[in-house]
This record gives C-alpha cells, sequence and structure tokens, in this order.
C-alpha cells in the first residue's frame, strides 16, 4: 500500500465523517515519541495536521509522507495554524491534540545534546 494515499487536502480532509481525532503538530524530526503520542490517541480515526515550521529540517511534505507511513495514523492534511482551527471547528473532534509546545522543546533539547556532544 503507498501510505501517500493517506495525504489529503484541507478539502478532502473538512469531507471525513464525524468522530474523529486531531492531532497537530511538526513531526520534524519524527520521533519514536510522536509515535507513542499517536498511539494513545487512536480510539477513533485519527487526522494527523502536519505544520509548517521555520529552519525545517524536512520538507512539510517529507514530513507528512513520513507520519503517514505510521501504521496508527488513518488521514494526513498539510496545513497552516489557521487551518487546523478551521479543521476542528469543521469536524468537531472526538479528541484534539496540538503537539507543537512538545516538538519545539524536544528540538531544542536535541540542539542542545548535539552542541554538547560536540564541544566534549
Amino acid at each position: 500500500m503507498d501510505t501517500r494515499s493517506k495525504i489529503l487536502t484541507l478539502a478532502a480532509a473538512l469531507e471525513l465523517r464525524p468522530a474523529v481525532a486531531i492531532v497537530s503538530g511538526y513531526f520534524d524530526v519524527l520521533r519514536a515519541e510522536d509515535a507513542r503520542e499517536l498511539g494513545r490517541v487512536r480510539h477513533h480515526p485519527l487526522l494527523v495536521v502536519v505544520l509548517p515550521l521555520a529552519n525545517e529540517i524536512l520538507s512539510q511534505r517529507a514530513r507528512a509522507e513520513l507520519v503517514a507511513a505510521l501504521r496508527v495514523v488513518d488521514y494526513v492534511v498539510t496545513a497552516d495554524d489557521g487551518d487546523v482551527e478551521r479543521l476542528a471547528g469543521g469536524l468537531a473532534p472526538v479528541e484534539f491534540v496540538r503537539l507543537e509546545a512538545a516538538h519545539a522543546r524536544r528540538a531544542s533539547e536535541l540542539m542542545e545534546h548535539v552542541h554538547r556532544r560536540q564541544t566534549s
């Protein structure tokens, strides 16, 4: 199966039937913690929203493809912050989890770790 077929346009995502869960985040770089967090939300069909990120390592499309490859994910959409609110309002998700703050913290921790290793 080509998991890229899980990647929807914003319009197609807005057409999903009710009882969907939404998780938004950057997913740059995709980590095991991300997979675990997504698995915890997996009580309903799962739509993951991949957001743009300044100074990204991978393009937004590449990050969407990586997330789509996860078995726990049913749908993926690339969007902007305003689109996340539009999706949440239009779909009335049973669960809505925003991972942006956790992703920013983890990226910072990773950069600090790399810098420490390089200067040791």
